[in-house]
């Protein structure tokens, strides 16, 4: 027998209800508060089980969120459905639908729920056919069109097994919450248990958390561990999406941690404080709403998302307003910073918090803005399949061109598999580039390779006589690409016509070549460090001018000349020569001090000095004291 977790809300007008019915379905009385019992109104969020079987023994264990009615409370009410599989509209038989009915249905809507059930309650007042009908005229046009209507009736019962029935009807049909290895708790209450510490509770969603695991509470990145796990009073190693969650973080204070907080991993980008997103305005508003007055670009709002609430500026990137059933991309800059996903759904309302404007989904969690025509159609199409890995993929590199692995998992919904897979698909179908941590546009990969051949073709084409051009000068010309980007196009090349050299880069048939107007330079150094083998002039005085310079580069990457120090360059068949001399003589005669090697040699202490610490570093002479011995190479 298996069971599947899934999360209900409750929605709909004040006293119609609610609470009521939840207690009558579940034995739980979700109104926990004493202001709640006095004024017999819901305040905050309630919660409550609710165990149903199907008839194929499957079992449904349902976590409850009854949120309240009041206009007052709004705010709390968007708390409770954020995450929610299900609906449950309440309609009292005696009022009808009435304005809180509306403008919770239209929430629901902007949170992207699909389904429903309505409980038309007080059933037994009478009338009940004539308000069905009613009910049904306004759900027209709305996601919960067929949304099944139970008539139930607390005071005899009524309806109650039927109202089960119908929401098992539902859930059947569902697929349980997604798992993307993302998990996100959004904390709806914080508290503080004797002997125990801090208490948060949320719905889970998107991934797993365990006992012990070390999580972090965003924004704000807040390391903590889980000492344990509860969902409705019972003990879990592990919690699953779609779970109503209860865990102990001991390691934190309750004054560290608010409703709005979202406890995950730290495996991801941090909180946003601006994201781009599309807003869309019911067409269900009515004239008189003060919510269907035109949204204007620069407004300040409250954003609303999960748990949390923030103030908000809203910009528009194309038209100067929002109008009641159009939608547009906007620009949304956070008082405060939050967690969100590409996907994520979020309500708007207005700064007196008395009526709620708009709804949007975030479209790129990031900074980023998008006024080009073509690229505000990727965006737009995010909307209407956002749960299209491919579509997520291909929008996202074909916005920025260059986009990191990491942030195509970090910014999205979708789990580390899922992303790999449709890179893979993509990439053999050529839509799409993959190079190391780095997936781009096919056109703008070409582009940037192309680019990058020129200047290494174009440098060695003026100096021949280079072993390769230096990566940091390529890095400079390519400056406004990021590193990570850089690091991939040079794998890329060189895993084709190039070769890396140390801390340069050819291609593979390059081979370094004197110009011949050059090659009189060379033999005029090559003169100079013969007169005096052991003891040559200066590198200054051979490095007279860019020419020269040049020339010495050349011969040093060629190896037929030795750099000793930055002053001091020896011939290449000297250098073995002086190497075989301090040899012989420490075999013959012992440890050596420098004058006496620079003796042996005659040579100079300006070149005996940095010659001996070379061979320090080669291993070919050890130093002990004032005295060098054959070390290891020998």
């Amino acid at each position: 027998m298996t069971t599947r977790h899934f999360i209900l809300a409750t929605a709909g007008h004040v006293d119609h209800g609610k609470s009521a019915l939840v207690k009558a379905l579940t034995g739980t009385d979700p109104d926990r508060l004493p202001e709640e019992k006095q004024r017999q109104i819901t305040i905050d969020l309630g919660f409550a089980e609710l165990n149903l079987a199907g008839a194929d023994e499957r079992r449904f264990r349902i976590g409850i969120v009854d949120v309240p009615g009041h206009e007052d409370f709004v705010r709390n009410m968007i708390a409770g459905v954020g995450s929610i599989d299900l609906a449950l509209l309440v309609v009292a038989a005696d009022d009808g639908w009435m304005p809180q009915t509306e403008e919770h249905l239209q929430i629901l809507s902007y949170l992207g729920v699909k389904r429903a059930v309505v409980a038309l309650t007080k059933s037994d007042l009478g009338g009940s056919e004539a308000v069905t009908r009613r009910i049904r005229e306004r759900l027209r046009d709305s996601p919960f069109a067929n949304a099944q209507i139970v008539a139930t009736s607390v005071r005899n019962g009524e309806g109650l097994e039927t109202l089960k029935r119908a929401l098992v009807d539902e859930f059947v049909t569902m697929h349980s919450s997604r798992e993307y290895g993302k998990p996100r708790l959004f904390i709806d209450r914080v508290f503080t248990l004797r002997g125990i510490g801090t208490v948060v509770t949320g719905t889970l969603t998107g991934g797993q958390l365990r006992r012990d695991q070390k999580i972090v509470v965003q924004p704000g990145n807040v390391h903590a561990r889980i000492r344990s796990i509860q969902s409705h009073g019972q003990e879990y190693e592990v919690a699953q999406p779609g779970m109503r969650t209860a865990i102990n973080l001991p390691d934190l204070k309750v004054e560290q941690i608010n409703r709005g907080n979202i406890v995950t991993i730290a495996d991801f980008a941090p909180a946003n404080s601006t994201f781009i997103a599309l807003l869309e305005k019911s067409p269900r508003l009515l004239r008189e709403n003060p919510g269907a007055h035109p949204l204007k670009s620069g407004s300040s709002v409250y954003l609303h998302h999960g748990t949390s609430r923030t103030s908000a500026r809203i910009t528009f990137l194309k038209n100067r307003l929002l109008e009641k059933g159009e939608n547009e991309i906007a620009q949304v800059k956070l008082a405060s910073p939050i967690f969100a996903f590409a996907g994520d759904r979020f309500v708007i309302r207005d700064p007196s918090e008395q009526h709620t404007l708009a709804g949007g989904m975030v479209l790129g969690p990031d900074h980023a803005e998008f006024r080009d025509e073509a690229k505000r159609k990727l965006l737009t199409s995010r909307a209407t399949a956002p749960d299209d890995v491919h579509l997520w993929v291909c929008s996202e590199v074909g916005l920025r061109r260059f986009v990191s692995i990491q942030g195509l998992l970090d910014k999205s919904h979708f789990s580390t598999t899922e992303i790999a897979d449709s890179l893979l698909s993509l990439r053999r179908n050529d839509e799409v580039v993959v190079h190391g941590k780095i997936a781009a546009n096919p056109s703008a990969w070409k582009a940037l390779r192309d680019r990058a051949t020129r200047l290494i073709d174009n440098e060695l084409n003026k100096h021949p006589e280079r072993a390769g051009y230096d990566l940091s000068e390529l890095r400079a010309a390519l400056r406004d690409k990021p590193t990570d980007v850089f690091e991939a196009l040079i794998a890329d090349l060189c895993s084709h016509d190039f070769v890396r050299k140390q801390s340069a880069i050819a291609r593979r048939s390059h081979r370094p070549a004197l110009p011949e107007n050059l090659q009189p330079i060379a033999a005029k150094i090559h003169e100079a460090l013969r007169k005096k083998p052991f003891d040559p002039p200066p590198r200054r005085e051979l490095e007279s001018d860019l020419e020269a310079q040049r020339v010495l580069r050349f011969l040093i990457e060629s190896e037929e000349v030795i750099e000793i120090s930055s002053d001091v360059v020896l011939l290449h068949d000297n250098f073995e020569r002086m190497k075989n001399a301090v040899a012989d003589f420490i075999s013959k005669n012992g440890p050596a001090t420098v004058s006496e090697l620079r003796q042996e040699l005659q040579s100079s202490r300006r070149i005996m000095v940095p010659f001996l610490e070379k061979l320090d570093r080669e291993a070919f002479t050890r130093r002990v004291g004032d005295k060098r011995t054959l070390g290891r190479m020998m």
